[in-house]
């Protein structure tokens, strides 16, 4: 009886053994695949890692898998003071995670995280963090440089550039009587000529959207309007019906742009408590174009003694006069953009930080030198 129990005592723990020496020859191999693909350990610790695993070769091919033999050839200073059962093994020392660390043991090195081990989803937060810091940040700066001239002057500048828009959406409707007659338009193609400028604006809004994220919102704003401004000059000479039809077309490319840039932009330097009130204020310019045009159609198309021909292969009437006239505002809005700076917040979004600086100063000084206190000083941390 007592042979038989032994028997069966001895089977139970050579088992066990077995069982230990499996595991923990598996979690050495885990733990040279962790060791491979991070790049962050270092040379001393992946060496060390490979004496261990050859020590620990050396131990089965003795084939001591005795019991006595097994407790001391199977601990080591990471394990001492463990029981058998403890969840601490071979290597966590050297830093080396287990499958159930996984992240935890990389930040337990004492080294940060590298972004190729972090996933999508906290490199996201990260960066929604960064945003709303510097959105906050942003804001009180904001409210330091006041609300004032400068904002006023940005005002009607942006102004006319959303007026020029609105005029140039309000031209064909009033030059396409004039214009079927002079171009012999046919009743099938005069449709084109009324959508044509929302079509072109369509296109502009999608690819000319991301620009001012791109090269900036004055910038952009310089391109759009100047290539409304040069088209819709230019349809006002071209002869045939589908040249102006392109010209157009390009026109409504450059409002399609425009438009929500001046939001945009003007929205930038405005404190949270004027930005609302002040952009439903801008939009009154877009019906102020609406009017320009209006008064400009009843003024000059009228009068066909303003017109000129040179023999039969070109013909100026008074509508022409009419489109120059309104790409006047596209014009004027230009040369007042020359003097306006960029807006400071999409260049702290691309580090620019000193010309973000330099332009908030102006915003500043404008503004406290038109309230009589120029002696204020501005400083930003």
């Amino acid at each position: 009886m007592d042979e038989t129990y032994r028997d069966r005592t001895s089977l139970v723990k050579g088992a066990k053994d077995i069982a230990k020496e499996v595991k923990r020859q598996a979690v050495k191999k885990v733990n040279k695949a962790v060791d491979k693909a991070q790049d962050g350990y270092t040379q001393r610790s992946y060496n060390r890692f490979q004496d261990e695993e050859d020590d620990d070769d050396y131990y089965v091919q003795g084939g001591n898998y005795g019991v006595e033999a097994n407790d001391d050839e199977g601990s080591s200073e990471a394990t001492e003071g463990h029981d058998e059962d403890d969840e601490i093994y071979e290597g966590e020392y050297q830093g080396i995670p287990n499958m159930g660390q996984g992240k935890d043991g990389m930040v337990a090195l004492g080294q940060p995280m590298r972004d190729e081990y972090k996933d999508r989803h906290e490199l996201e937060t990260e960066r929604k963090a960064d945003e709303e810091e510097l959105a906050q940040q942003y804001e009180l700066i904001i409210q330091e440089c006041g609300h004032g001239r400068f904002q006023w002057a940005l005002f009607f500048v942006l102004g006319m550039a959303l007026m020029a828009d609105g005029v140039e959406v309000f031209v064909v409707g009033f030059v396409l009587p004039s214009a079927e007659t002079d171009m012999c338009i046919p009743n099938s193609g005069s449709g084109w000529l009324g959508s044509i400028v929302y079509l072109g604006m369509m296109v502009g809004a999608f690819f000319r959207g991301g620009l001012a994220d791109k090269v900036g919102r004055r910038q952009s704003l310089l391109i759009c309007m100047s290539v409304n401004g040069f088209f819709a000059f230019l349809s006002s000479f071209v002869q045939g019906y589908g040249f102006f039809l392109f010209c157009r077309l390009f026109s409504g490319f450059g409002i399609g742009g425009a438009v929500p840039t001046v939001f945009s932009y003007f929205s930038e330097v405005l404190a949270r408590e004027k930005r609302g009130e002040h952009l439903s204020w801008l939009c009154m310019f877009w019906m102020i174009g609406g009017i320009y045009a209006s008064a400009m159609a009843w003024a000059i198309i009228p009068h066909y003694g303003w017109s000129f021909s040179m023999g039969s292969a070109y013909q100026f009437h008074s509508w022409r006069v009419f489109v120059i006239v309104c790409a006047l505002p596209c014009v004027s809005s230009v040369v007042a953009l020359t003097f306006m700076p960029e807006s400071p917040r999409f260049l702290l979004e691309v580090g620019k930080h000193d010309e973000a600086w330099m332009i908030l100063k102006q915003i500043h000084d404008t503004n406290m030198r038109a309230r009589g206190q120029p002696e204020k000083v501005f400083s930003v941390s």
